[in-house]
Parts: C-alpha cells; sequence; structure tokens
C-alpha cells in the first residue's frame, strides 16, 4: 500500500505519518516511511533517538551520490545528465530503522525553483516513482502541503492521498487545493483525517465541507502527544487512546481499498 500524506503546516500530519508508519510495523508489514518535506522532523516523531537523527543527511545533500547516478555535477543546469538513473537500491542502502520503520529523507532542491530540472531533482523525483510504482513494502510518505514532488504517473500510483485537516477553513482550502492538484492529473481518491478535534461539532464541520465518504476519521486532541515532542518520544508510544482512534482510521482504508 503506498500512501501519501498532506496537510497545512502545523496540523499533525507528521504525527500522524509517524503513527500510521508505527502501527504498520507492529502489524507486521515492511515498512518505508518517506520524509518528503522541507521541515524534515519526521525522524523525531517515530522516535529515532537524538544522535541518529542528527546524523541522517537527505538524499538531496548527497552529493557524490546525486553526481554518481545522474552522471553530472550538482548544482547544474541546462547540462547533460541522466534523467533515469539507477535507484532501486537506495531504499536498501540508505534508510535508517527504528521501531521496526526504516526511513528515507529526502530533502529539498535549494536553487532553481521546485520545477527545476537539474540532476538532484531528477534523481528525487525518480527515487518517489520507485518507491510508489516498484517497490512492494508498505509506503508513508510525509509530504508538505501539495502534490508537487510527484509526477502525474506516479502519482496515480498512489493508493490514497490524504490531507489532514484542523476544524478551520484555513485547514480546508489545503484540502481543496490538494484536491484540485489531484483531480489535474488523474487522482481520484483524497480523503481527509480530522486532527485536533474537540467534539462533535468539530467532527460536523469538517464532515459538512467534504464530499460523502471523503472523511476516514477523527483524532482528538490529546496533551499526552503534545508534550511527546517535549521528551523526544514517538506519539506512538505517549496515548493509547490516539493509537485506537488512528487504528480505527487505518482499518477504513485498508477496507476502502480492499486490502484488508
Amino acid at each position: 500500500m503506498k500512501i501519501a500524506i498532506t496537510g497545512k503546516g502545523g496540523v499533525g500530519k507528521t504525527t500522524f505519518s509517524s503513527m500510521l508508519s508505527r502501527m504498520f510495523a507492529e502489524d507486521g508489514y515492511r515498512v518505508v516511511a518517506v520524509d518528503a518535506d522541507p521541515d524534515a522532523n519526521l525522524a523525531l516523531a517515530l522516535g529515532f533517538p537524538r544522535d541518529v537523527y542528527d546524523s541522517l543527511v537527505p538524499i538531496s545533500d548527497m552529493k557524490k551520490l546525486v553526481s554518481d547516478r545522474t552522471a553530472a555535477e550538482t548544482g547544474t543546469f541546462n547540462k547533460m545528465f541522466k534523467l533515469n538513473p539507477k535507484v532501486d537500491d537506495i531504499p536498501d542502502n540508505y534508510c535508517k530503522e527504528h521501531n521496526g520503520v526504516r526511513l528515507l529523507t529526502l530533502g529539498t532542491v535549494d536553487s532553481g525553483g521546485s520545477g527545476c530540472v537539474c540532476p538532484e531533482h531528477v534523481l528525487l523525483k525518480r527515487l518517489c516513482s520507485h518507491l510508489i510504482l516498484q517497490n512492494k513494502d508498505v509506503v508513508v510518505m510525509d509530504m508538505e502541503a501539495g502534490i508537487e514532488h510527484l509526477g502525474r504517473g506516479t502519482a496515480q500510483g498512489v493508493d490514497a492521498f490524504i490531507v489532514v485537516v484542523e476544524p478551520g477553513e484555513r485547514s480546508l482550502q489545503t484540502y481543496r487545493k490538494v484536491k484540485k492538484l489531484g483531480n489535474d492529473i488523474g487522482v481520484k481518491k483524497v480523503f481527509v483525517v480530522g486532527n485536533k478535534i474537540r467534539n462533535k461539532e468539530d467532527e460536523e464541520f469538517i464532515i459538512q465541507n467534504l464530499e460523502n465518504g471523503e472523511a476516514l476519521g477523527f483524532i482528538y486532541y490529546n496533551q499526552d502527544v503534545i508534550n511527546s515532542d517535549r521528551s523526544n518520544q514517538s506519539p506512538y508510544d505517549t496515548s493509547e487512546e490516539t493509537r485506537e482512534q488512528v487504528r480505527v482510521i487505518r482499518d477504513r482504508l485498508m477496507s476502502l481499498q480492499n486490502l484488508k
């Protein structure tokens, strides 16, 4: 199963991504969690020790790897280089593993814009394509507020786009943006998870702004989950109540995909 999780900054998509990844791993699946957000902190949410987190090097910053695979100097533009670099060995060779989850941090391309045609950009695009279309593991991608990391064919290979929202209009605007971007390239399955829910009124507000069947479930505001960040713990380990809410969402998603 391939899942792309997105949402406005601060809504809790990284928390949800980490808990979903941990849950799949605990249930015996091989899991690759992909940190595709420029503000990369999925490792901490997964519970990686601080020293391991500090040693992580994003793929886009591995200059020798990028150069070797694309046959070009990094940071170059409008030059000849491979557009179909070898990437199939990268998950096995460059993932860090903790709590049964293998983590791959993509990083960002700092120059040339998000649509640049440069070696780093090409390698990341090709790697995302491999993870979604060829890799046999469960893949959970923690993305920024959009789907720009994915090309048309790759995005169509994702089993589900999940937008994490809060009960507020600004958060729902991001959901509408993602849904439109997805529809533009043929992605039909866009679901919503409501986070930081306080009461039934919050649930109803979100449901009223969605189409039927798009809401996978709700995660209620939980101070233990908030405090997990201060204590450098994975939120998965701090609240049984929140775990059960995530499990309901996971099971609904799998039933919709006929995978349960």
